[in-house]
Order: C-alpha cells, then sequence, then structure tokens
C-alpha cells in the first residue's frame, strides 16, 4: 500500500467513527431537546424522574447502535473494529461524564445513569457492527 493510500485509507477510517458519532449524539440531542421543549422532560438543569432517566437510556441506546451501524456502513475495510473504536470513544466519553457529575446534585441525575451508560457503549457498538457484518454476509453470493 502506498503513503497515498494508507493516508487516505486513515483519513476515511478516521471520518467513518466520526460520522458514526455525529450521527448518535445528533439524534440523543435532538430528541433531548424535543423532550425538553415538548415538556415531556423537565426544563434542562432541573431534576428528572428514574423513569424519564430510563427512557433517556433507552433512545441513546437505539441511536447509539444506530451511530455506530453509520460507522461500520462507512468504514473502508474491518467494519466492527471501526464501530469498536468508535464505542471506546464513547465509553471514554461517558467515564468523563460520570466523574465530572458525580454528586453534582439531582440535575445530574441519579448515580446508575452514567454508569449504565458507560456500561452499555462497548456492547451497543458491537451491535451496530454486527447489524452490518449480516448485510455483508448476506450480499456474497453463494
Amino acid at each position: 500500500m502506498s503513503d497515498r493510500t494508507h493516508s487516505r485509507h486513515f483519513w476515511r477510517s478516521i471520518g467513518a467513527v466520526l460520522a458514526g458519532i455525529l450521527v448518535g449524539v445528533g439524534f440523543t440531542i435532538g430528541t433531548d431537546i424535543v423532550l425538553h421543549v415538548t415538556g415531556a422532560f423537565p426544563p434542562i438543569g432541573q431534576p428528572m424522574s428514574d423513569l424519564l432517566f430510563v427512557l433517556a437510556t433507552i433512545y441513546r441506546t437505539v441511536y447509539s447502535v444506530l451511530g455506530s451501524y453509520v460507522t461500520a456502513r462507512r468504514a473502508p475495510d474491518k467494519p466492527m473494529q471501526h464501530a469498536l473504536a468508535g464505542g471506546i470513544v464513547g465509553m471514554v466519553v461517558a467515564t468523563i461524564g460520570a466523574v465530572l457529575t458525580w454528586n453534582k446534585g439531582p440535575a445530574f441525575g441519579p448515580h446508575w445513569y452514567p454508569l449504565i451508560l458507560i456500561a452499555l457503549a462497548i456492547p451497543t457498538a458491537w451491535a451496530g457492527g454486527k447489524i452490518r457484518q449480516v448485510q455483508i454476509t448476506r450480499a456474497q453470493p453463494i
């Protein structure tokens, strides 16, 4: 592989991971805004019930799988590894978020919430990558 091809491959890999992250984060922020504006969630900075954090966990899980699928779909090769790389980024970001908000008050939610986001980062990335792997396998001629 030439240096130019290697460089292009590297940037396509970075772009694939970033695209998946942007999809997951974009849908999450969009849903958060809609739920706050419609009154389903309380105003930003106000405490939410555990049930609302369960709802947030559910849609964040779905969006994480979707984002990981986008990463795997855009990956130049090795879709699962790219999806898992995005999952590692998500786990690191969720960990930083947990550390920064731990014991900062009820507006930041119960302690189980950031822990579940950390715990789900890799499994959701794997699920998104697996969906893409199944698609690739089904598309191959027998």
